[in-house]
């Protein structure tokens, strides 16, 4: 056994990839990632967006491209590269499972392209691209959820219940009582924003109220 993986290494060669492959890997690597960073962008449904992330994507495309250039042609250096990377620790929270899935979409990409597979990279960018963009706009349609945030003074809070409770979908996110009034933060679904804060805002005691565009849990 000993002997059979000594002549398997042994037999090992790296061959290098040539000047115009890998110019060419690297230029479709850096055009699969700016294509993921569009569709992250175009179909980003959160509050905060991070341009960071978006860089990252891009970046993560282009690195694992030379990377699997280097060690597809040889044994050692994937298993190498193997032991070296199962010590590399992640600490970096995710707070949108959906942007776990654009992540390994970008690694995948990267590891298509540092392999050659140049149509199915094509294939694949362009699938997931189109499927993506399906489904978001599917789950986001007819979906119209806010933060309501609500300061008033405390004469005002029975009647802008009523109005909220008045919602099909409503939950109490947080409530705050200082000597300047309450503040209140709502879940809600509305289809008519304009028209619920037109109703709050006639309420005596009512300073102010605030919708805030919100996807996934609130913080």
């Amino acid at each position: 056994m000993n002997s059979i993986f000594a002549n398997l290494f042994s037999s090992q060669t790296i061959t290098p990839a040539s000047f115009p492959t890998i110019l060419l890997s690297l230029v479709l690597a850096l055009a699969a990632g700016l294509f993921i960073a569009w569709i992250y962008r175009r179909n980003y449904r959160g509050v905060m967006y991070s341009n960071n992330f978006t860089l990252t994507l891009v970046m993560m495309t282009l690195i694992t491209c030379p990377v699997v250039m280097c060690i597809r042609e040889s044994i050692q250096l994937s298993m190498g590269m193997v032991g070296a990377l199962s010590i590399v620790r992640f600490r970096t929270a995710v707070k949108d499972p959906l942007d776990t899935a654009y992540m390994f979409w970008a690694l995948t990409m990267g590891i298509l392209l540092g392999a050659g597979q140049f149509f199915l990279t094509a294939c694949a960018v362009v699938g997931i691209g189109l499927l993506l963009t399906l489904l978001v706009h599917i789950q986001s349609k007819g979906i119209n959820s806010y933060l309501l945030v609500i300061r008033m003074g405390e004469e005002a809070e029975r009647q802008a219940n009523q109005l909220v409770n008045g919602l099909k979908v409503q939950q109490l996110k947080s409530k705050t009582v200082t000597g300047n009034g309450i503040e209140a933060t709502y879940e809600v679904r509305v289809d008519k924003p304009d028209a619920l804060l037109n109703k709050l805002r006639g309420v005596p005691g009512v300073y102010d109220a605030t919708l805030v565009s919100y996807q996934g849990e609130a913080v």
